[in-house]
Formats: structure tokens, C-alpha cells, sequence
């Protein structure tokens, strides 16, 4: 799994940010959380194939997060794109779409579909799952997580003892399931082990409410917004924004493992403030930039 940082910036792009747009690689999926003006852009000079992008996971309709959204789609067209891309938002997003397109003269030559989603699980295949929940923003606005599944693992060793080799039995083993070998059962889970999914969390636009921690819970990786420095809290509650010292109470007490502070207002050239703020309460956490990857 790989995360890049596309756009950093918030409502304004800067000379160094691009605003919101985070690419997260896993198994041949492309899922984008976000896609403001630009993004196609940015994709290209992170050497990033537009055509690996499957979903797109959309915060809420403020143009700093979907502007790039029309280009994408049209580029994948124009690329002989053979998917279909979904597109997950909060309720209104199929009339927002269908507004956005409208407004251009559009050649439809890629599938896909939109999802309106409020909270809960809205995909799942074997490998992995997505669950959202509504925050607290001034237009309906929804957080995300990206949850691995847990995987078996063989113990090779141990598979040798009983004569098992590479092939079908070890196949059946690493689902889970017990095999007989020479009129004997092998149990899995005598021969296996546990590897734990990785899980990544986006919160971005939002007041504190209890689904930002409810969505970080125990998350490897929590990508959170933090628009402005602990001083200017009441304007950050104002606007329903996170200061950056919001984002680290939000990460302390979920028991997050790893925050990277994302969604800077441009009056922040640099962001040590912001980072110095988060790290008086949660110790492991990092201000993005734009191209910043990230593997787990």
C-alpha cells in the first residue's frame, strides 16, 4: 500500500500546494480521496498513471475538493480507459455531477457511476473494505476509511512437516481451511499466521465531532486536516474547520499510530507552527507536501 499527496494546500493553491487530493495504491486499485483542480496535473508530475484511478471518494462539494473532477474523467476517456470509476459522495452528489457536467460540452467516452453514501460500510471485496461517517462541516461532508482485511500467512516450516508443498493444500490452508494429508487433518491454524490489515483514515473540513475519532480508531495512518495553527482557534471554529492541535487530540485519543497534517490555509509558508502544535499532544506526526509517499 502506498499513499501520495497530491494537493496539500486548502480553499487556495499556493506556488508549493496544490489543494486537496491524496492517492492511495493497493493491489492495482487507484483510490482518490478528493480531486480538486489540478489533480490530473499532479498525477502526471508524480509519474502516477491517471488510468490506475478506480474510486474516487469525495469529502463534500466545495469547489477546493472536486474541481478536478470533470478533467479527470474526461482525460480517462481520452486514454482508452477500460473501468468504471466510482464516485462516492454525500447525498446530492449525483445532482452535483450532473450540474458539473452539464455546464461543459462533454464527450462521454468512460463508464462510471455515482455513489451516494452517508455512513457505514459502502465497498467491500476480499481484501479490503470502506467505511464513512458524516463530520461537522457548513454543507454536508463525510470522512472515510480505508480498512485491510486480515491475511493468513503460511508457515512454510511447519508445512513441511507434515509433507505439505506449494500447491492446492497450501492454497486451502492459507483461506482458513483445514486439509487432510496421508489420512491425517492438518488444522490452519496450525500452520499459519495472522498478518493484520493496515487501516487509513481522512478527515478533512470538519468541526470535532465524535465520528472523527470514531473513523481514526486504531488507524495505521490518519490523514487530517489542519487549516489553521492553535492560535486561530476561534476562527477554526468558526468556519468548521481542525486546528492542527485538534488533529493531534484527534489522533491521541483514537490511538492512531502515524498523523499527517494536510489541508494548510495559505497564509502558512511554512508549517513548523502547525507540526510544533500537533506534537504537544501525539508525538509521531508530519506535516505533508505535495508528492510525499507514504508505504505501509
Amino acid at each position: 500500500m502506498e499513499i501520495t499527496f497530491l494537493g496539500t494546500s486548502a480553499m487556495q493553491p499556493t506556488k508549493d500546494r496544490n489543494p486537496s487530493a491524496v492517492l492511495l495504491q493497493y493491489r492495482g486499485q487507484g483510490i482518490l480521496f478528493d480531486c480538486a483542480e489540478g489533480t490530473q496535473r499532479q498525477l502526471k508530475i508524480a509519474g502516477l498513471p491517471i488510468t490506475s484511478v478506480t474510486k474516487v471518494l469525495i469529502s463534500h462539494w466545495h469547489g477546493d475538493h472536486v474541481l478536478g473532477i470533470s478533467g479527470l474523467i474526461q482525460s480517462l476517456g481520452a486514454s482508452d480507459y477500460k473501468g468504471v470509476v466510482e464516485l462516492y459522495g454525500p447525498v446530492g452528489s449525483k445532482k452535483y455531477v450532473k450540474s458539473m457536467f452539464e455546464g461543459i460540452e462533454f464527450d462521454f467516452r468512460v463508464n462510471f457511476k455515482v455513489i451516494e453514501v452517508e455512513d457505514g460500510v459502502i465497498f467491500e471485496n476480499d481484501d479490503y473494505y470502506i467505511e464513512c461517517a458524516p463530520l461537522k462541516h457548513k454543507i454536508p461532508c463525510i470522512g472515510y476509511s480505508f480498512i485491510e482485511k486480515d491475511r493468513l500467512r503460511i508457515k512454510i516450516d511447519a508445512c513441511r512437516k507434515y509433507g505439505i508443498k506449494e500447491g492446492p493444500l497450501m492454497g486451502k490452508l492459507q483461506q482458513g481451511k483445514d486439509v487432510v494429508v496421508k489420512g491425517k487433518t492438518v488444522k490452519a491454524k496450525d500452520v499459519t499466521y495472522v498478518v493484520e490489515g493496515k487501516k487509513v483514515t481522512y478527515l478533512v473540513d470538519t468541526g470535532l465531532t465524535t465520528n472523527c475519532y470514531e473513523l481514526a480508531d486504531d488507524a495505521d495512518l490518519l490523514i487530517c486536516e489542519a487549516s489553521f495553527a492553535k492560535e486561530l482557534s476561534s476562527k477554526a471554529e468558526s468556519y468548521l474547520h481542525l486546528t492542527s492541535h485538534d488533529a493531534g487530540l484527534i489522533a491521541s485519543k483514537s490511538g492512531a499510530k502515524k498523523l499527517v497534517l494536510t489541508h494548510f490555509s495559505a497564509r502558512y509558508t511554512n508549517t513548523a507552527q502547525l507540526e510544533s502544535d500537533a506534537r504537544d499532544v501525539f508525538d509521531n506526526v508530519v506535516c505533508a507536501k505535495d508528492f510525499m509517499r507514504i508505504k505501509l
